[in-house]
Parts: structure tokens; C-alpha cells; sequence
């Protein structure tokens, strides 16, 4: 069980290497994440610590509800607009207000990313599930649909479950092991190899990469 921490994409970018190579990175702007409670075994009836990101001012901070209004008072904290918690063996290195950066990630290679993927809207069954499709020619009435799912004995009907044309994107995905290319504490961006999931500005959740078994 590891910490996970949230942040924002904020885009795509070159970046040159020591050894003068380019890699194609995502970038992650950070917010530092405040502890606002500790769960317990005891109290609670399980271990976890809930982090506080993204802080709010003016309309938006007046507009919180009561109970988390309360909640922010009562952690001694700055009304933050979204709450993550994590999962943890043990707290005691941790306390209430202390705040997580980007230094949690000094000892750690490799990053978990979680987020909701961009929604694609209504998608036929090429674009949704990478269908073939049939012959491009004139005389053919088969081009992209999908072809028959169903028989014509019993049961009589199309089997649910079937890959078919339908809503596609705007779904939670992870993307493991993901090289930390760069943290940039002055400007507050982690930079990591690869495609992260989401459109710019969309949240993200990022955990240590759990070490890989040796083959």
C-alpha cells in the first residue's frame, strides 16, 4: 500500500536526456497535498491518510458545504476543492497539516498514473474495439458495422457482453511504471516518459510503481 498523491496534467513535451536523446514526456503540475485526517485502526477501523488538494478562494471556498466546511475547520486547514485517500500499513511518520510534495517521489524511479480518460462520445465498433471491417470495394454492403452477433436457433438472440458500437472513453485508467524522468521542485512539475490518460487540466492520481518481480 502506498501513498497516492494528486495532481494535474498539463500537457505534453520534449525533453533532452544526459545523454542528448529525446523522450517524449507528460507533464504533472503539482499542488502540494495537505494531510487533512488520519484514520486509525481504532476509530476508524482501518489505516488510511486523506490528502487535500487544490485550494479554493473567494466564491468557491464560500460555497462548500457545511459539513466540509466543518471538516477543513476542524483539520485546521484552507477549504480545498477534492479529497483522496489512500490505504497505508502505518501512519506515524505522518500528521495532520503536514504538507507532501513532489519529494515523496526522490526515492522512487518509476510512477503509477490514474485518470479519467478522454470521452470519445458515440464510436462504431472500428474506432471502439479495432474491427477489421469488411471489403472497401463498390459491391459490397459490408463496410464498418459490426456483422451479426446473434443465431437464428436457441436461444434466439444476441448474447450481452458483445463488443459492439457504443459510448467509448471517459473511463478510470492506470498507466504502470512510468520512468520519473524530472522533478522540478522550483516550478512544481513532475515530468514522466510516456502518455498519461485524460485532456489538459484533468486531475490525476500518482503512486510509487510497486517493485517488479525478477523473472
Amino acid at each position: 500500500m502506498s501513498l497516492t498523491l494528486v495532481g494535474k496534467k498539463q500537457g505534453m513535451m520534449r525533453f533532452f536526456n544526459k545523454k542528448g536523446n529525446v523522450v517524449v514526456c507528460s507533464v504533472i503540475a503539482w499542488d502540494p497535498n495537505v494531510i487533512s485526517q488520519i484514520k486509525s485502526l481504532e476509530k476508524d477501523g482501518y489505516q488510511a491518510i486523506q490528502l487535500a488538494a487544490f485550494k479554493l478562494s473567494g466564491a468557491k471556498a464560500k460555497n462548500l458545504s457545511k459539513p466540509l466546511k466543518g471538516h477543513f475547520a476542524k483539520a485546521g486547514i484552507e477549504p480545498r476543492g477534492l479529497l483522496k485517500e489512500s490505504r497505508i500499513k502505518e501512519g506515524k511518520e505522518y500528521a495532520a497539516q503536514q504538507e507532501i510534495g513532489f519529494g515523496f517521489f526522490f526515492d522512487a524511479t518509476h510512477v503509477d498514473v490514474t485518470a479519467i480518460s478522454k470521452g470519445k462520445g458515440y464510436q462504431g465498433v472500428m474506432k471502439r474495439h479495432n474491427f477489421a471491417g469488411g471489403p472497401a470495394a463498390h459491391g459490397s454492403g459490408f463496410h464498418r458495422h459490426g456483422g451479426s452477433c446473434g443465431m437464428r436457433t436457441s436461444p434466439g438472440r444476441c448474447l450481452p457482453g458483445q463488443k459492439k458500437a457504443g459510448r467509448m472513453g471517459a473511463e478510470q485508467v492506470t498507466v504502470e511504471n512510468l520512468e520519473i524522468v524530472k522533478i522540478d521542485d522550483k516550478k512544481n512539475l513532475l515530468l514522466v516518459k510516456g502518455a498519461i490518460p485524460g485532456a489538459r487540466g484533468g486531475v490525476v492520481y500518482i503512486r510509487k510503481s510497486r517493485k517488479r518481480k525478477k523473472s
